[in-house]
Parts: C-alpha cells; sequence; structure tokens
C-alpha cells in the first residue's frame, strides 16, 4: 500500500461531521480487496467486516472532520460561518478553505481583531464574490467547508489537514493489508459525526456488540516547546497505547496486552494518558452491558489546525500494533 498516495486520497476527500458520504465511498474502495463485506448504518457509518468465530473485536476510526458552516451571506458577498467540531478562531485565522462543490475561501476576520478574543462568530469567508448576489450562487447557508492546506512530507514526518482523523482512517487500512490469519470476527468501523459527540460510535457498538473495542485516532504529544505536559505521548516513539483520557479509562489487563504484544512483535510502544479530549473508546466502553475497551494513537502535533504533524514510523507502528491484536487469541 502506497501510504502518502492514499493519505492524499483521504485527506482530500470531502468529510465534515454529518457530510462524510464522499469520504466513505474512497475508504470503501481502498478496504474492499482486504475485507468479507462492507456495509453502512443509518448514521453513515462504513463497517468493513472480515469474519471469523472467535470473539467480536471493533476498531473505530472516525472519517469525519471538523469545519465551518455558512450561516448567513452579507450584502457585500461575505459568509459568516459557525463551527462543525471544536474549531478555535485565532488558530484558523487566514486559512484557506473549500466547499464540497469547489468553492474556495479564505477565513477572515474585521481588521484589527484581537486574536485572543476572537470567536468563530466573529469570522468570515471572503470567497471573491463581487456581492450577495453573486455569493449566493456559489454557497448557500448551511453549506460547510473544510480547510484547504497541502499534504507535505517533511524528512520522515508529514504535516496535513485533517490527519485527526484521516491518518487514523489510514492506519485500519494499512492493518487490514497486513492481517495474518486468525479466529477473531472483526469489525472495521469507519465512524461518523465522532467531532459533534461521538456519535456514530455510539450506534455502531451497539448493533455490533463487541466483545472487545479499540479507537484508533490521534492523541495530543508532550513535546513541544514549554509543553505543560498534559499529554504523555511523543512523536516519533512509536504507537501511544491508551491509558485513558476524558472519555475512557481503559482496562489495565488491555492495556498490558498491547504493550506486551509491541514487546513481542517487536513494535515501538509507548503509554498514552492525556488529560483532556477523548475518543470513539469512551462510547464504545459504555455500549450495553459494557465493553473492554481501549485505544491506539498517533501522536499528533497541532491537532485542529489546518496544519498538524505526525511522525511516518509512528503511523506503521499503529498499523502493526492493531493487525498483531487483530490476529491475536482472545478470550470471550
Amino acid at each position: 500500500m502506497d501510504m502518502m498516495r492514499n493519505l492524499i486520497r483521504l485527506v482530500e476527500a470531502f468529510g465534515p461531521s454529518g457530510c462524510e458520504t464522499e469520504i466513505a465511498q474512497t475508504i470503501e474502495e481502498l478496504a474492499k480487496p482486504y475485507v468479507d463485506e462492507i456495509s453502512r448504518d443509518t448514521l453513515g457509518n462504513l463497517i468493513c467486516r472480515k469474519k471469523g468465530s472467535g470473539p467480536k473485536v471493533m476498531f473505530s476510526a472516525h472519517m469525519d472532520s471538523i469545519g465551518l458552516v455558512a450561516t448567513h451571506i452579507d450584502e457585500k458577498g461575505f459568509v459568516r460561518v459557525g463551527a462543525v467540531g471544536g474549531v478555535s478562531a485565532k488558530e484558523v485565522m487566514y486559512a484557506p478553505v473549500r466547499f464540497r462543490n469547489g468553492t474556495r475561501g479564505l477565513v477572515c476576520a474585521k481588521e484589527g481583531a484581537e486574536l485572543d478574543k476572537l470567536k468563530v462568530s466573529d469570522l468570515y469567508l471572503d470567497i471573491g464574490a463581487a456581492g450577495g448576489e453573486e455569493a449566493e450562487k456559489l454557497v448557500q447557508v448551511g453549506d460547510a467547508a473544510v480547510y484547504d492546506t497541502p499534504v507535505r512530507q517533511v524528512a520522515g514526518r508529514v504535516i496535513s489537514p485533517y490527519l485527526d482523523d484521516r491518518i487514523a482512517c489510514l492506519v485500519l487500512l494499512m492493518a487490514m493489508e497486513r492481517l495474518e490469519e486468525g479466529d477473531n470476527d472483526l469489525y472495521f468501523v469507519f465512524s461518523t459525526q465522532e467531532e459533534v459527540g461521538c456519535r456514530g460510535a455510539k450506534t455502531a457498538a451497539w448493533a455490533i456488540d463487541p466483545d472487545y473495542g479499540i479507537a484508533v485516532d490521534v492523541t495530543g504529544t508532550g513535546d513541544e516547546p514549554e509543553s505543560k505536559h498534559q499529554a504523555s505521548a511523543l512523536c516519533g516513539k512509536g504507537a501511544a497505547v491508551k491509558v485513558m483520557d476524558h472519555s475512557v479509562i481503559c482496562p489495565p489487563a488491555l492495556v498490558e496486552k498491547l504493550m506486551s504484544l509491541g514487546a513481542e512483535k517487536g513494535i515501538p510502544v509507548q503509554r498514552d494518558v492525556l488529560q483532556f479530549g477523548g475518543t470513539d473508546a469512551g462510547p464504545i466502553q459504555a455500549t450495553r452491558g459494557g465493553v473492554y475497551a481501549g485505544g491506539i494513537s498517533i501522536p499528533c502535533r497541532y491537532c485542529h489546525t489546518p496544519t498538524e504533524l505526525v511522525d511516518l514510523g509512528d503511523v506503521e507502528a499503529c498499523a502493526d500494533l492493531v493487525a498483531a491484536f487483530a490476529a491475536c487469541r482472545l478470550e470471550k
């Protein structure tokens, strides 16, 4: 599998929360050779199953992204916006964006705006329209826009928009390709609407009723200058095995299982303690009578900005660890 080529395909596929049809189609095309059946549920989750007679194991990587939604178009042709998911106004200033129909624009705020006090409601998109009538032919209220920054490889790392969570979608696809024979009944879920409340994973887990659930997502890093160490993972140190975040406290036995698999298979691993945020592991863990839920995370710097960064060695390690867990012997 060509990692960079497929990452670019995933990043360029349109898919803000609630509008995941295009990214789901892209993933389905890439996943089809590796699984036995593919389905979609009412919320749009893409569920790829590799059948087995053993315990049900659900891997979940969310395919939706944060973005901006048009709320008003003024007489001058500027598009006022609201947030889809966790958007920080000061971090998206002057970022290029695009709508599903190909219309492009730039995130702006009024001249002299104080960045530290800026709210998303203070932002507008300049789409180059000469006036409101022209703008309304290009954009409708309710249309969503996503970041339009490029994907660039820098040495052994990649800078890109929406590594949260397209890089984890890539990890699942890479793991599918690397799967060894095993008895487990595997469900690779590409979930919807994670950025607005982990909604897709909740319904998918209820329907699948897994014995084990592993959320594959990015995690914050503690290696940036002047870090306050709210995150323990370090870029370039391997797959981050989730211990806890604000959505989940993982069973210690599952944490140890993933750590020992890393040691056994020669996969670099590290522990992931995140003092904020959450993943699909939260709703998976609380499904029905409860699920043994954990996480395999890719350390990511500058999350939710138009230019996130991950180490490609960490991506490889996460794919290897997912594949190893998928094939290992588990008890029901």
